[in-house]
């Protein structure tokens, strides 16, 4: 199955479907198979235009597509690994260890990163491609951070949103060197990224 998805079919805040809840995906057949395609697609198009950047992960709703599915590199030190896991229907059954606060981007926010609080040990329940359930446990807090970040997409939260009233946070990425530069915040709220408030 090939796929004709690049990285302009990933979506960006303000962009309000990011904060939709996705769906579950009732039966895996070949639109899903299609979708996955089209969300490698995508991330590995994004990646291969990044030259500071790696494709961690990506969630459907990332391509516009409110579907449960969840897609985590095999290995993040190699880039020329294009391999990646697949999750569907993702959920965290538990939340464990320390609770550590560190950079975070995303593929939907451009540019900016933000120094987000999350849990250092997670345990997350999904299916494969083959509708087999799989159990996972982060090996690292790395992975720990990337699973609780794309199982937020799923739920219709960005990273933003848990550190939307921070204001000494906020970094963005200069693009010539690959280096995080501090910006303010008034400038974080200009850009349209932030939820709105109740």
């Amino acid at each position: 199955m090939s796929s004709k998805y690049t990285r302009k079919d990933i979506i960006t805040l303000p962009n309000s479907h990011l904060r939709q809840r996705s769906q579950r995906v009732r039966q895996i057949n070949n639109e899903t198979k299609q979708l996955i395609n089209d969300m490698l697609a995508a991330a590995l198009d994004w990646e291969d235009s990044r030259p500071h950047e790696i494709a961690v992960a990506l969630a459907a709703v990332q391509i516009d597509r409110l579907e449960r599915v969840v897609i985590v590199r095999e290995d993040f030190d190699d880039k020329a690994n294009k391999n990646f896991i697949v999750l569907i229907n993702p959920e965290i059954v538990k939340k464990e260890g320390e609770i550590e606060t560190e950079q975070e981007g995303c593929l939907s926010v451009k540019d900016v990163y933000g120094l987000v609080p999350r849990h250092t040990k997670v345990r997350v329940r999904a299916l494969d491609i083959n509708g087999q359930e799989v159990r996972v446990k982060s090996p690292n807090a790395f992975i720990a951070r990337i699973l609780q970040h794309e199982i937020d997409h799923t739920n219709g939260i960005c990273f933003v949103d848990h550190i939307a009233k921070e204001k000494d946070v906020w970094s963005m990425l200069n693009n010539e060197n690959g280096e995080l530069e501090p910006i303010p915040y008034e400038k974080v709220l200009k850009m349209g990224i932030l939820p709105e408030e109740e």
